[in-house]
């Protein structure tokens, strides 16, 4: 073998070094570097895809569930670096059904997934400007009407402390609501929200469900949050109002019996303290 020993300070040796400079920029390949606008674009997605995610699950029981999904993958790979095949095996058959699991787990938080996108489509968001297109020009005013009941009673309960808990629904569920509810299919009247949450009516111990412009029924009685990171002094109403937001699409105002404070929940997230015209805001967004 024979070895050749080049003098950088040399005229040879700085033409070795070029050499050696270039052979080494050959043989690097930097094609891994280069962005397409298609690759734009995925990148784009895939950061909304995350942020819809987040935005669903936080504040949510789901955190905790990732995160100890997340400690699960980190204990397999540590078990099977270790070569603990009989954990091994075991962790591998709990999590060869995993994404069975992740949709038996996230069952809820799929529901609002596909629920918020569908919401949010162009012609869900854009569909006051197709009204006004085709001749619908008084459809906010009409929707300020449909309101203004909603608005007075609350008023009127949050003057004399009234609890209640109003819920509003874009489809009414017949298994979810009729089996624990009782069926009024009224027009909306403040003098009616009133008397069914006047303290000694049969029916004021529940929520009442508004759908179809219409309240459809009363005395409901809804699941109840699991989230333990809610204020203690929330009571039944908050946790039920809160609760049915997880599971639906539905929203719900809370009017607190102890201060009269009223609150809104939407997508497992309230709002305390909300003032009238806030109100009257959310609600001819959502209902």
């Amino acid at each position: 073998m024979i070895f050749l020993q080049v003098n950088l300070k040399s005229p040879l040796g700085d033409l070795g070094v070029k050499y050696l400079s270039c052979a080494t920029m050959k043989s690097l390949d930097f094609d891994f570097l280069k962005i397409t606008w298609v690759d734009g674009i995925d990148i784009l997605l895939v950061a909304i895809l995350i942020y819809y995610i987040y935005s669903l699950i936080r504040n949510t029981l789901a955190v905790n569930l990732l995160l100890g999904m997340f400690i699960i993958l980190i204990f397999y790979y540590a078990v099977k670096g270790l070569h603990m095949n009989l954990l091994s095996a075991i962790i591998n058959k709990f999590m060869s059904v995993g994404i069975m699991a992740l949709v038996i787990i996230f069952q809820p938080e799929i529901r609002r997934f596909l629920l918020h996108i569908g919401k949010n489509t162009f012609l869900q968001k854009n569909k006051a400007w197709w009204g006004y297109l085709f001749g619908s020009k008084d459809l906010e005013r009409d929707n300020l009407i449909r309101i203004k009941p909603i608005i007075d009673a609350c008023k009127s309960m949050k003057k004399s402390r009234t609890g209640a808990l109003i819920v509003f629904v874009k489809f009414y569920d017949d298994e979810l609501f009729s089996n624990s509810c009782e069926l009024i299919d009224s027009k909306i009247s403040k003098r009616l929200l009133e008397s069914i949450f006047q303290k000694y009516s049969p029916l004021h111990d529940g929520a009442v469900v508004i759908a179809e412009n219409k309240i459809k029924s009363a005395s409901c009685i809804l699941p109840l949050t699991d989230n333990d990171k809610l204020p203690t002094h929330f009571g039944l109403r908050h946790r039920a109002g809160i609760g049915v937001s997880e599971t639906t699409d539905a929203v719900a105002v809370i009017i607190s019996e102890e201060t009269g404070e009223i609150a809104y929940a939407k997508q497992g997230r309230v709002r305390m303290n909300v003032s009238f015209g806030e109100l009257e805001k959310l609600l001819n967004k959502d209902f």
